[in-house]
């Protein structure tokens, strides 16, 4: 289970606050900074959260700007392609992020996906630094497996805070997170499908539109009303009673 400590900009983390594992090298998230050789500072203000069965670290912080980490899953809009690249936008702070073509499951130069600009890709962050443009994956370097990564068809894209979005991608939102609202609607017999990216974006899909746009609200609302559990079931069984 995590644990949380509350940290400033700038702030050394004490070595006993880090987490370790006996075979898993120390995953830093967002929020944090390594300074070679061994030292971790705070990017951001915010609660530090541990996560010793995946040895990671993190800083949870209510900011507005979305900052591309390694590894981050994000839902990216193809912006436009060049002879091997696509270039995503992430959000509209950041600059575009480049996705190869050839970086999709069994993808070669005659089955690559053919994109347009508009479309949608979740994806990973495999490059982030301040001095160069992020980079994209939609396939396991490791595997070569697109793990369901890639190509997003039909559904609708909404926006949501950056903490809402974490909270969306915990382990298990209902316990860390307070958020019932997706689990509710399931409750209720409304069958759809997510995909959940890091840079305040989420995308859902269903059998009808008016479905999608349901759900689309549970989410939006909840983010910006600050809605409780109760709060979330009640708007939940409302919207499902309408469809």
């Amino acid at each position: 289970m995590a644990t949380e400590t509350f940290v400033l900009p700038g702030e050394i983390l004490d070595p006993a606050s880090l987490p370790s594992h006996p075979k898993l090298p120390l995953k830093l998230g967002p929020g944090l900074r390594h300074i070679p050789p061994n030292t971790i500072t705070s990017t951001v203000a915010g609660q530090l959260c541990t996560d010793k069965r995946k040895n990671a670290v993190w800083v949870e912080f209510n900011g507005s700007r979305y900052i591309p980490t390694v590894g981050d899953l994000v839902i990216a809009t193809i912006q436009k392609s060049a002879v091997d690249l696509y270039y995503a936008s992430l959000s509209d702070y950041t600059p575009n992020a480049s996705l190869p073509q050839l970086s999709f499951e069994g993808a070669t130069k005659k089955t690559r996906p053919q994109l347009a600009s508009g479309n949608l890709v979740y994806a990973r962050v495999t490059l982030a630094n301040k001095h160069m443009d992020p980079e994209l994956e939609c396939v396991s370097s490791s595997t070569g497996k697109s793990e369901g990564l890639g190509h997003l068809t039909g559904g609708t894209l909404f926006t949501i805070s950056l903490g809402m979005a974490r909270r969306l991608m915990l382990p298990k939102p209902v316990e860390q997170g307070n958020l019932v609202v997706l689990e509710e609607l399931g409750a209720q017999g409304v069958a759809f499908e997510i995909a959940v990216g890091r840079n305040g974006r989420v995308w859902v899909d269903s059998k009808n539109v008016k479905t999608t746009l349901a759900v689309g609200k549970a989410i939006v609302e909840t983010d910006e009303k600050g809605f409780g559990v109760e709060d979330q079931k009640k708007l939940a069984r409302k919207l499902a009673r309408d469809l």
